[in-house]
């Protein structure tokens, strides 16, 4: 494996923000202070202040062209007009897909494409009458507007009043007076008349329009997350498409894996153990030759084919250990596991707790898993000591292995890791690399657990 601990962080430090004052002024501000004056909460007012104008629009469309293609069924003419409608509802998620990625950070794939079957305007209209995509934006037009009246009602009414009532104290003299007195008039008739204006109602009023205030952007962010919902719900790829390009991509992960792993078994036959017993074959026909001439030199060479042949069958021995071992089939995880730490170049500490064994594939991928983090500690961690744990946790395979090494493993770094993770992706698993600079690292599969 490629991967160098030690290295993992070297493209990923983040950059220091602590040298200008600004950015330092923003990090001592908590959280609760900082909300109001954030460019996530303007983004986010702003994305909710559209929603309306768009939802009404999205919903008038929607409403109007699909009672219009149900009400000309009757007649072929409502078959394409309900297909327009759908299309239209399709081009307004695509719309809504831009706006959420722009203001909201929510960044949705488009949904599964339309795949006319023949050519010709009818396939087309079948196809976006068909499509699941095609509904379920429709679906989102007409309940963007009651949502996005609500939201918009609610941000405007806490945002207006919040920013009116902090600011009270700027502006309350503005008023007429009556009576010596000005303010904001709070109660009372033409005979009883309350206004806010001494200092204590004011300051009451600024304190409670600074609650509102720092409660606005919580508001909104719990309103936007409705709006996040129904975006990535209604306007992305339904779950089966996406389940599809998984297994597509993972397909693609196996198919490649296997390839590869054909072509090192490959080059390790050719420049290893047929080279070996290429050369042997010369060395015996040599042999061979001098038998009746040099008994001596030929009992020689002879002697030395024989060492080649344990070497070669060495060799043999490693190559099928790879592809997949016999004590992993004899005798499971737990024996297979600790020959590996045997070989290791680390003391490694094996511990297996495993009610009974998974399926053949989960075992050997979780085999395959150990002995390339096992390599990678041996190379490259600088460890003095490691270990390997293996449990089952409900329908999940656990593997952990740790090690007291330099750190610095990085998953994203494009190394073994990374193939690693495919790998583990492949069968519906993950790798978790948790490896600090200075270390230690802890490197976490899951895997799932299908009975053999």
């Amino acid at each position: 494996m490629a991967t160098e601990y030690g290295q993992g962080y070297a493209h990923g430090d983040r950059p220091d923000l602590r040298g200008t004052g600004e950015a330092d002024g923003r990090r001592r501000l908590p959280a609760g202070l900082r909300a109001p004056i954030e460019a996530r909460t303007w983004k986010e007012f702003g994305y909710t202040l559209l929603s309306l104008p768009i939802g009404v629009m999205s919903f008038v469309f929607a409403v109007t062209m699909l009672s219009l293609g149900v009400g000309l069924l009757i007649t072929f003419i409502g078959i394409p007009v309900l297909a327009g409608a759908l299309a239209g509802c399709r081009g307004i998620g695509a719309l809504e897909r831009t706006r959420a990625r722009g203001l909201l950070g929510l960044d949705v794939a488009a949904p599964e494409p339309l795949r006319p079957k023949g050519g010709g305007a009818m396939a087309v209209i079948g196809a976006v009458l068909k499509s699941g995509a095609s509904w379920r934006h429709l679906l989102y037009s007409v309940l963007m507007l009651p949502w996005s009246l609500f939201s918009f009602v609610v941000t405007v009414a806490f945002w207006s009043y919040g920013w009116m009532m902090l600011t009270y104290p700027l502006w309350f003299w503005l008023f007429p007076l009556y009576g010596g007195q000005g303010g904001i008039q709070l109660y009372g008739d033409d005979g009883h008349r309350i206004y806010l204006d001494n200092p204590f109602e004011i300051g009451v009023t600024a304190a409670t329009g600074l609650l509102i205030t720092l409660a606005t952007p919580w508001i909104l962010r719990a309103l936007t997350t409705v709006d996040r919902v129904m975006v990535q719900g209604l306007l992305g790829p339904s779950r089966l498409a996406t389940r599809v390009v998984e297994l597509e991509s993972d397909r693609g992960v196996v198919v490649d894996t296997a390839a590869a792993d054909l072509r090192r078994i490959e080059r390790d036959l050719h420049d290893g153990a047929q080279a070996r017993l290429v050369a042997l074959a010369m060395d015996l026909g040599l042999a061979k030759e001098k038998l009746a001439e040099d008994p001596e030199a030929a009992a020689r060479m002879v002697d030395e084919a024989h060492g080649e042949v344990k070497v070669a069958l060495q060799e043999l021995r490693d190559l099928a250990r790879g592809i997949h071992p016999a004590v992993l089939t004899d005798r499971g995880l737990d024996a297979a596991l600790s020959a590996l730490a045997a070989r290791c170049t680390v003391p490694v500490q094996v511990e297996v707790d495993l009610p009974s064994r998974p399926a053949a594939a989960i075992e050997g991928i979780a085999y395959f898993t150990v002995s390339e983090l096992l390599q990678n500690i041996s190379k490259h961690s600088r460890a003095t000591q490691g270990a390997v744990d293996v449990w089952r946790s409900e329908d999940r395979l656990m593997l952990q292995v740790t090690d007291n090494g330099s750190g610095g493993a990085d998953v994203m770094a494009g190394s073994g890791l990374t193939g690693l993770a495919e790998r583990l992706d492949a069968v519906d698993g993950i790798l978790v690399v948790d490896s600090p600079r200075g270390g230690p690292t802890t490197i976490t599969a899951e895997l799932p657990w299908r009975h053999a």
